[in-house]
């Protein structure tokens, strides 16, 4: 009962809504040094459909032709920000992969621990680590981009974000904290 009244509450105080893209984090970005850490664009349902197959996009969930304007917007707002990616890392599922693509370009590196374990809960523990040791170490001098998915992020900072969202994220000795929040 006290979870559910937790959650309740959360909600309704804004944990799990889409933040603004506060000047704060455009800023940290444009300083670089720091990580944008984006929920894939627009694919409506939930999951992947049973027997679906990484090699095969047609067995996926995909963006919607919503989903793929969102990330080509997202990709011209950083650029129209000034903001300098260095390196961008996407989990292996074709709507994180097309989202991190029509964002940033062709220069997207597959990156496992960036991959969905919503039917994999057992994978959850060893990926976050992964991925927490890999934003805590980033240096810059540019941005690194994460494209992932909701459960990963949810699992790695508390936070819900919506379809298309970037957390700004600025590593620190053994962690990271959450420099804000840009709305898709």
């Amino acid at each position: 009962m006290r979870l559910l009244l937790f959650l309740t509450m959360a909600m309704m105080t804004g944990w799990a809504q889409p933040g603004i893209a506060s000047d704060a984090a455009w800023q940290a970005l444009r300083n670089g040094g720091t990580v944008a850490l984006l929920r894939h664009a627009r694919a409506p349902g939930t999951g992947d459909p049973a027997g679906f197959r990484l090699d095969d996009c047609s067995s996926q969930r995909n963006l919607s032709p919503a989903g793929r304007k969102q990330a080509q917007e997202l990709g011209e707002r950083f650029e129209a920000q000034g903001v300098r990616v260095e390196r961008v890392l996407a989990s292996r599922w074709c709507r994180a992969l097309d989202t991190a693509r029509l964002a940033f370009g062709d220069r997207v590196e597959p990156y496992p621990p960036l991959d969905s374990f919503f039917s994999q809960q057992s994978r959850n523990d060893a990926q976050t680590r992964e991925v927490g040791k890999l934003v805590s170490d980033w240096k810059g001098p540019g941005v690194l981009a994460l494209v992932t998915h909701q459960v990963n992020i949810t699992a790695l900072t508390t936070i819900f974000p919506a379809e298309g969202e970037v957390l700004v994220l600025r590593p620190s000795a053994g962690g990271f904290e959450v420099v804000g929040r840009i709305n898709p």
